[in-house]
C-alpha cells in the first residue's frame, strides 16, 4: 500500500498516527506494576499452577498406571 503512495501522502499517514499517538493517556510505569502485582495476587488463590488441582477434577489422573523410564 505504502509503495503506491507518494512521499508527501506517507508523511501525512505518519502524522496522523502521531497525532493518536500523543492523545493516548499514559499512566506511570509503578503504577502500572502495582495494578498488575494486585491483579494476579487476587487471583492466585484459584491458581491450578500454584495450587494444585485436587485428584478429583484431574482429567489425566487416572488409573491408566504411570509412565516408568528403566
Amino acid at each position: 500500500m505504502a509503495r503506491d503512495m507518494s512521499d508527501k501522502e506517507i508523511l501525512k499517514m505518519e502524522l496522523e498516527q502521531l497525532k493518536k499517538e500523543v492523545a493516548t493517556p499514559r499512566t506511570p510505569v509503578g503504577a502500572n506494576c502495582t495494578d498488575t502485582i494486585n491483579f494476579v495476587e487476587g487471583l492466585l488463590p484459584n491458581d491450578p499452577l500454584i495450587k494444585g488441582v485436587s485428584d478429583d477434577k484431574n482429567p489425566y489422573k487416572a488409573d491408566k498406571g504411570g509412565c516408568i523410564i528403566t
